[in-house]
């Protein structure tokens, strides 16, 4: 129920229409990982270099998700990158950080349900829609002020 709680607190703060645009950033996180070069081995890769490689590793592996925050995330990424996310989401560069830090970990962790990374890299969207966008659609049918 924490991670419920979290996404509304954020989804909800960050926009007038939270169930929409949390299927938004999903679908945004999960083209931004197969848009990376070598898909999620790319985005490993780039963790890895960023000091964060046992991080990644946790949402990849079967146990639990370790935090990263949205700093760590943004050192990763890159500003340029995470200008780029914020600007096709609407939002400013540091709530970008904030709810990929959030989101980004679940994304990974649906797409790699037996702790493994597809052969080609790519998260089917989909699936990650379907275990994750259920949230989305919580939140969006449920919203209380």
């Amino acid at each position: 129920m924490s991670l419920l709680d979290t996404l509304g607190s954020l989804f909800g703060s960050s926009s007038q229409q939270p169930g929409g645009n949390q299927a938004q950033l999903i679908a945004m996180a999960t083209e931004f990982v197969n848009n990376q070069p070598g898909g999620l081995n790319g985005l490993i890769q780039k963790f890895q270099q960023g000091g964060l490689g046992d991080v990644v590793q946790s949402w990849v592996g079967t146990g639990d998700n370790q935090a990263i925050s949205p700093d760590q995330l943004h050192n990763v990424l890159g500003s340029d990158v995470v200008t780029g996310l914020a600007q096709k989401a609407g939002i400013q560069p540091d709530q970008v950080s904030g709810l990929l830090a959030q989101v980004l970990p679940h994304v990974v962790n649906a797409a790699t349900p037996n702790g493994e990374v597809p052969a080609d890299g790519q998260i089917n969207t989909s699936n990650v829609l379907g275990t994750l966008g259920n949230l989305a659609s919580l939140f969006g049918g449920n919203k209380s002020s």
